[in-house]
């Protein structure tokens, strides 16, 4: 792709789906047709920069409108936006859920990551992929964790270009949502500088099939009024019900569509508490009681919220970290799908007491019930005056944005997701300056993800105090638990910190022939079934030589083969890898080439790999710019040192 434009044009319906996202061309320079008055000066031009972080969502338009990205269409997005169209291909390519090659509507991903791969992805994936021939017009592709992972294996069916017919069900559990979404509900103001216009763009359709068999994931892809139901949230959730969960305890018992059952079940105590109290003891409550946040880093969110609120430049912006995409992740869809209104009330909350009056949920792309849920929601509370000029009647003026990630683990990187909504590659910047003092359109910015901020409620309805009380004094409050692979309940689980591996497993039901854990995702760490008695802390994991990371928990029995398992970490590092870092882009690709040369070797025939896997770690883990590279040889080096897996 050029710098310059080429002499591709959109066709009509790529044409309308960008219009009805940003409104009608008003100048042959964006792409209308041509009038005297263009030849005599150029319009437009600083309105439409002021609308690059547009960027995104427009490629969504197209893509869930076609189903891939022309070159016409991409140079018409360009026009409108000003971006050059070598920097808006760099984009496009940079996700996994776009195309800029021609493809079938609809898409089939399947899951092939690590529980998927424990519940045999690969035959279902093959099973499919006989199926599913080209002449069927369904392209299968095999995917990185879709969160489904209580429900392994899974599939996700995305088809572009629904027609609306009446009568008849949309795919999957909702149509044309996504448009909503993308702009934040009806009524809602533009992103940025708030120029923008907007208009129902999204004609795309998903189903979600997991448990998948073969016959029920090409039925989800074929015929889409037969596609399988998704269950219900509280199914991801063994507690239901109950009594002691503190972050669980709407989940199977609200509607996650009603606003007055979530208003009778506590919702909006906390925020009318927030008002009473002001925005800097909000603050002074959530660092009285010790709340860390739970993306992995375990950064004390009271700092981050001070840091924030005492920028003097203005505006300050909040973004809600949704985009989970740590393979064996699930708890904070869970949490958007069963509770949503918390996610905003919450929030809500944290912009008040940082003086943002903007706030963005960056959720990803695969999440399509999670979409609909907060859409909603948000929708709601924006007609009930809980979000828009005048929350609550208290002069606060709040709303909420949300915009879709597209495919990219990278971006769960507080700086990679700035750089996505401003509609650049989610390629993590460097640090300092820091969020708090740069984010977001380089403003002061607070970022927490999703467990972290629903804590907020807890702790402004019950006391800084009383939440200190759970759990340790070093790691304070509840903890939710993503518990898959070989179990017999997978599931989320919320326990206070200071609880056992063991204790945990013994809740979902671990096998006897046990072979190990997995704590934290690709990113953390192998512990042997001898170390169940490891305290489910952030020091308590620290010093047992693994990490908590967001709380996933993976266990795998001896049927699972670990070579295998280890070589689809690699595999999944070195496709996420954004290639920004020298470390990290060579270095996985190093580390992939070894695991694959070490499959099927052990002892002194595997020795000079091993050595070479522990110099590219070092390396990655000294050297690269952000998490992603630092973390890539975690797993693999706790399984030699740990497990003994090519012993």
């Amino acid at each position: 792709m050029d710098l310059r434009f080429g002499d591709g044009k959109p066709t009509d319906e790529e044409r309308a789906a960008v219009d009805a996202l940003l409104g009608p061309p008003e100048s042959s320079w964006e792409g209308a047709d041509r009038s005297d008055a263009d030849l005599r000066w150029a319009r437009g031009g600083r309105e439409a920069r002021d609308r690059r972080d547009q960027l995104l969502p427009a490629l969504h338009a197209l893509n869930d409108r076609v189903g891939w990205i022309s070159e016409g269409a991409l140079d018409y997005v360009c026009r409108r936006l000003t971006v050059p169209p070598a920097e808006a291909y760099g984009v496009a390519t940079f996700y996994a859920m776009f195309s800029v090659r021609p493809r079938p509507a609809t898409v089939l991903h399947v899951c092939t990551d690590l529980a998927c791969t424990a519940a045999g992805a690969s035959r279902l994936c093959a099973a499919v992929e006989s199926r599913l021939g080209p002449e069927s017009g369904v392209k299968v592709e095999r995917s990185p964790c879709l969160g489904l992972c209580e429900r392994a294996p899974a599939t996700l069916t995305i088809r572009a270009g629904i027609p609306a017919r009446p009568g008849v069900p949309p795919l999957g559990e909702f149509e044309d949502e996504a448009a909503q979404a993308e702009s934040g509900g009806p009524g809602a103001a533009a992103p940025g500088n708030g120029k923008g216009r907007r208009g129902r763009n999204t004609r795309h359709a998903t189903a979600v099939c997991a448990p998948a068999t073969p016959d029920a994931a090409v039925r989800a892809a074929t015929a889409p009024e037969s596609a399988p139901t998704e269950p219900a949230p509280e199914a991801a959730v063994p507690q239901t019900a109950d009594p002691g969960l503190t972050l669980l305890h709407r989940i199977g018992t609200v509607d996650p569509t009603s606003l007055d059952d979530y208003r009778a079940h506590g919702g909006y105590t906390a925020l009318r508490r927030a008002f009473a109290l002001g925005p800097a003891a909000v603050i002074r409550e959530v660092t009285d009681a010790g709340l860390v946040g739970r993306g992995g880093a375990a950064f004390p969110t009271g700092r981050k919220w001070q840091a924030t609120a005492a920028q003097p430049d203005h505006p300050h912006y909040l973004v809600c970290n949704a985009d989970e995409s740590e393979p064996g992740t699930f708890k904070d869809r869970v949490l958007m799908e069963g509770d949503p209104y918390a996610v905003v009330e919450a929030m809500t909350i944290a912009a008040y007491a940082t003086g943002a009056h903007r706030g963005y949920l960056y959720l990803r792309g695969e999440y399509p019930r999670a979409l609909a849920r907060l859409t909603h929601a948000i929708e709601q509370a924006r007609t009930r005056g809980l979000l828009g000029d005048d929350v609550l009647g208290q002069g606060y003026a709040f709303d909420i944005e949300i915009r879709r990630g597209a495919g990219a683990y990278i971006c769960g990187e507080e700086t990679a997701l700035f750089n996505s909504i401003e509609g650049r590659r989610g390629e993590p910047r460097s640090k300092p300056p820091f969020p708090v003092e740069k984010g977001l359109f380089g403003k002061p910015t607070v970022e927490n993800n999703v467990e972290t901020l629903v804590n907020v409620l807890p702790i402004l309805t019950t006391g800084a105090e009383a939440y200190a009380a759970i759990g340790t004094p070093t790691s304070t409050g509840p903890k939710l638990f993503c518990v898959s692979g070989t179990v017999a309940r997978p599931g989320v689980y919320e326990l206070p910190f200071g609880a056992t591996l063991g204790e945990l497993l013994a809740l979902a039901g671990v096998r006897d022939n046990l072979r190990a854990v997995l704590l934290g995702g690709a990113a953390g760490g192998f512990v042997r079934p001898d170390e169940l008695d490891i305290p489910l802390t952030f020091e308590g994991t620290r010093e047992a030589g693994t990490t908590l990371g967001s709380g996933v928990v993976m266990a795998f029995d001896d049927t699972v083969p670990l070579p295998r398992l280890l070589l689809r970490i690699a595999e999944f590092f070195r496709d996420e890898s954004c290639g920004q870092c020298v470390p990290c882009r060579v270095g996985t690709v190093r580390q992939e080439e070894a695991l694959h040369r070490i499959a099927d070797r052990t002892g002194a025939a595997a020795a000079d790999d091993i050595a070479l896997l522990r110099e590219v770690g070092r390396a990655m883990r000294d050297a690269s710019i952000c998490g992603l590279g630092q973390t890539a040889w975690n797993a693999v080096e706790s399984a030699i040192d740990r497990l003994g897996a090519y012993e």
